[in-house]
């Protein structure tokens, strides 16, 4: 299903599942779609790599902790969350070298904590992992200075920046 993107959301200088200037991460863009999902676009490579031509697990639940702990800034822009407990189910090997669409939004939001739930789709429409999280809401300077180490947090336009997400038919 085609949905079409309302904002993008900012990248980070060193952030490993964001970071624009951290070689062995991710990469990851984010983009707030029309029906209030959050989609995090992602193509992983060899150094993300678990078994041959298979993604980390560790990394599969990195890139479903930032996009699902993202979703909140859909509605509270400036709402920062911390990862209290989050599961990972693991359903079909995630391969690297392939566009992966990580969904996330939020399934309960109270005035300290919110959960999310988001899910990895393959190209085929196929559930490679889902997750469920709880964060704690803290304000950015709790969390940590983006003055650190010279980072940054700001919004990069990309030319390849898409206006619509061609989100699969879910395979389950």
């Amino acid at each position: 299903m085609v949905k079409k993107v309302i904002r993008k959301h900012n990248n980070g200088g060193n952030c490993f599942v964001c970071g624009v200037n951290n070689p062995w991460g991710l990469h990851g863009r984010f983009y707030e779609l029309e029906d209030g999902t959050l989609a995090g676009l992602f193509n992983c490579d060899f150094r993300h790599q678990s078994y041959p031509g298979r993604v980390h697990g560790g990394v599969i639940c990195a890139m479903l902790d930032e996009t699902m702990g993202r979703a909140i800034n859909i509605a509270e822009p400036d709402t920062w969350g911390v990862t209290g407990d989050i599961n990972i189910r693991y359903r079909k090997p995630v391969p690297y070298g392939t566009p992966l669409i990580v969904t996330g939004r939020i399934t309960r939001n109270t005035r300290l904590i919110f959960d999310g739930e988001g899910e990895i789709i393959l190209p085929d429409g196929s559930v490679a992992a889902t997750g469920h999280a709880r964060y704690v809401k803290q304000p950015l300077d709790v969390i940590g200075s983006l003055n650190n180490a010279g980072d940054l947090w700001e919004l990069i336009h990309e030319p390849d920046d898409p206006a619509w997400i061609d989100i699969p038919e879910l395979k389950k």
